[in-house]
């Protein structure tokens, strides 16, 4: 929907509406209401003509002969467009020249004990000074200023309505620029999110990388957006690809089964059976595939993580027992209370330490830190697998990721154990993430204790826990 009333619009009436009431007052209040001398010296010194000018000749009229005035006189008159006249007690010109109108006038003002006055006609400026000349008496003297030089200073000096239009027009060309300087930006930002929406998601905004101002900040924002939006939109292309992939081999392997139970009727038992595996696999795969993108539920109970991860651990010594995979608990906390809800933390842990024995060599060890610091858990889970390449650390945790695609369906699985970790560990407000150690690879998972809040940042534990558990 096309909008009513523009920013642009808005930001430029407003800007020039605002200008033209203050050019207007100052021009109305200039030509009618201000009289006095200041007025007068402003305007006759935009007029070019300096003071020193003016000073020198109010000396040379008090001082030089009658010949030399004359002669000062007409040298003013036709090299800066000045007149003087040199008017008696009479009103009357020593050089017997006319008497304009406005010049009697001014010399009218001085009055008194005032010396100078001034005056505007027209497109002239005038300014009368009492002089004294020996021989002659008081004189006033008496500058006209003529525009001949001048004429469009003149013209605006005359006409009210010129000066102001002319202000208009500045004005409006000054508040153009600057209103055009302000939507730009948000016109760039508006073409920008509709090229956006259009599905090109590569859509960035130019920042400046120094100084800027607000509409900066505003770019910086809109690219986070997008770059984060892009970020999700492959991020869920790439597991909509991947479930196709991990759909198609089961599947494949159901319509291989049924084919050869058809053809085959004396082994449909042995089919049957491979039908049920297939169809247990893929049970398991969309069971994972609803954990790891169902909603997010309130936290509204509690879990203790020591009992839970006696458990776990019991549960993974007994699998990995017939390989001599060894699992302990080492802590030395009575109990480890934090807000869950269901079994998320269940799976999340079952899943990091099943995925720490598929890559645990026989006779090996697994072990499995508890520790509080401060107002956070931290579980650490240690195997000996060899570790991952440090530049896949932080892509073992995307669904369907797996760093070694020559590994078999035993032990590769389906690459979605960590990402449902790594879910369930932000869920619950903490962090999850992956180092390389000399043995092998500790996967380490931080949760804040009840009433402290969201962890920030990872926490890098130091020193040695010597309790293990008993029953271990």
């Amino acid at each position: 929907m096309t909008p009513r009333f523009h920013l642009f619009g808005k930001i430029f009436s407003g800007f020039w509406l605002a200008t033209i009431a203050v050019l207007g007052s100052w021009l109305v209040s200039s030509h009618y209401f201000d009289t006095g001398p200041d007025r007068g010296e402003l305007e006759y010194r935009t007029q070019g003509q300096p003071q020193r000018f003016v000073m020198r000749m109010i000396y040379d009229l008090q001082n030089l002969d009658d010949r030399a005035m004359r002669a000062a006189i007409t040298a003013a008159g036709t090299e800066h467009d000045v007149d003087i006249f040199l008017l008696d007690n009479r009103g009357e010109d020593l050089l017997g020249r006319a008497v304009p109108p406005n010049v009697e006038a001014v010399s009218r003002q001085l009055q008194g004990i005032r010396r100078r006055a001034f005056l505007r006609s027209g497109g002239e400026h005038l300014l009368a000074h009492e002089i004294y000349r020996p021989g002659t008496g008081m004189l006033r003297a008496v500058f006209v200023f003529r525009p001949s030089r001048h004429r469009l200073l003149g013209l605006l000096g005359s006409n009210l309505w010129l000066r102001i239009g002319l202000a208009v027009v500045i004005s409006g060309a000054i508040c153009y620029l600057l209103s055009t300087l302000l939507t730009r930006r948000i016109k760039s930002l508006q073409l920008a999110s509709r090229q956006l929406a259009n599905g090109r998601l590569d859509t960035r905004l130019q920042v400046r990388q120094r100084g800027g101002d607000e509409t900066d900040e505003l770019a910086r924002d809109f690219n986070s957006m997008a770059e984060q939006l892009q970020e999700r939109i492959e991020s869920q292309k790439r597991l909509l690809g991947d479930v196709s992939h991990e759909l198609r081999s089961p599947l494949a392997r159901l319509r291989i089964a049924l084919a050869l139970a058809q053809e085959q009727p004396q082994g449909t038992r042995a089919h049957l059976a491979r039908i049920e595996r297939e169809t247990e696999r893929l049970e398991e795969l969309i069971g994972q595939l609803l954990d790891s993108q169902g909603p997010d539920t309130a936290l509204d109970d509690h879990i203790d993580l020591v009992p839970l991860l006696q458990q776990l651990c019991s549960d993974a010594k007994f699998e990995g027992a017939a390989q001599s995979k060894r699992v302990t608990l080492a802590t030395h906390l009575p109990e480890a209370i934090v807000a869950s809800t269901g079994d998320l933390l269940h799976k999340c842990f079952e899943n990091i330490l099943r995925n720490a024995l598929n890559h645990t060599p026989p006779d090996s060890d697994i072990e499995v830190r508890l520790a509080q610091t401060g107002d956070e858990y931290r579980v650490q889970v240690s195997d000996c697998g060899g570790g991952v390449p440090a530049r896949e650390l932080a892509r073992i945790f995307e669904a369907f990721y797996r760093t070694d695609t020559a590994r078999t369906r035993d032990t590769g699985g389906h690459g979605m154990g960590l990402a449902i970790a790594r879910r369930a560990i932000g869920r619950h407000g903490g962090q999850i993430w992956a180092e390389n150690t000399a043995q092998g690879l500790a996967v380490i998972v931080i949760l804040p204790c009840p009433g402290s809040g969201d962890s920030g940042a990872k926490i890098n534990i130091t020193g040695t826990l010597t309790c293990d558990d008993g029953n271990l």
